[in-house]
């Protein structure tokens, strides 16, 4: 059995509100595990709690009840604040709050700066990361002169060359064009395949969820399915009620079925439809 890296126990959290006078309860007795080396999609409309979970799994935010363990570390325990953020990276959806020098790869490096690491091996991390993301090329460009999803593979670096075992990845595709979009979803299979790094990725296209071992959807603070993405999106109507879509192709095997025609209910990508027809 994979150890967990990520581990919640009855986990609440509650937002004051503007007024002061009452509380918002964002995530609602949640208990998840996140094995090392999965790929755990997190699903949700705008609302469900799904970014408040993120921030809760590196520390960014402390529970209001209940612990998030990483890699066993509680993230209450304020001396081992650092060594979680190290083990966690977190890469937000709009890279320019990220990005923070004026060359891509002085960026890449400042993560590994604050950590004290030698200066020669910085350089090797930043040239790993930079291989790693397709980015080496621009390693000496100016990030504002950047396409979105070339901005966010560097975000994405400089997180990787702080040798994280684990990368959230809160709605990193939200602000990207299409072709943004694919340069990103092919770098976190990437992550997770070649480099085997634990992936939290939390959006709300479905069609980028296909990919993953696992899926979770949130509905007002709680994880309402859970299951691999051929066991959540053939359940079309019971998604659909979440006031969520499923992917395209999904959707069409679902409508010819409807026709009559005998096409499997749990088609996920456009070769399997093909072969089924």
């Amino acid at each position: 059995m994979a150890q967990d890296m990520i581990r919640m126990e009855n986990l609440s959290y509650e937002y004051n509100s503007i007024e002061g006078n009452n509380q918002l309860l964002a995530i609602n007795n949640v208990n998840i595990s996140v094995k090392k080396g999965e790929y755990l999609v997190i699903l949700g409309h705008n609302g469900s709690g799904k970014s408040t979970l993120a921030k809760l799994m590196n520390g960014l935010l402390l529970p209001t009840k209940g612990n998030v363990y990483v890699n066993g570390m509680n993230t209450r325990d304020e001396e081992k604040i650092w060594d979680i953020r190290e083990t966690a990276g977190m890469v937000f959806q709009n890279p320019d709050n990220q990005i923070v020098a004026t060359i891509v790869e002085e960026d890449v490096a400042f993560g590994p700066e604050n950590q004290g690491v030698p200066p020669l091996e910085i350089r090797q991390r930043v040239d790993d990361a930079l291989r790693i993301v397709d980015m080496t090329e621009y390693k000496k460009h100016a990030p504002h002169l950047l396409s979105g999803g070339q901005k966010q593979r560097v975000a994405i670096a400089g997180i990787l060359a702080m040798k994280p075992e684990c990368i959230i990845l809160d709605e990193p595709t939200a602000m990207l064009d299409p072709i943004g979009r694919v340069e990103i979803i092919n770098t976190i299979k990437k992550l997770n395949k070649e480099e085997k790094k634990t992936i939290v990725h939390i959006t709300h296209y479905m069609d980028e969820a296909v990919e993953a071992d696992r899926i979770l959807i949130m509905e007002q603070g709680q994880i309402v399915m859970e299951g691999t993405p051929r066991e959540i999106f053939s359940q079309v109507e019971k998604v659909k009620k979440l006031g969520l879509d499923v992917p395209q192709v999904t959707e069409l095997a679902y409508e010819l079925r409807k026709e009559g025609i005998n096409v499997p209910q749990d088609i996920l990508t456009v070769e399997e439809l093909v072969k089924a027809l």
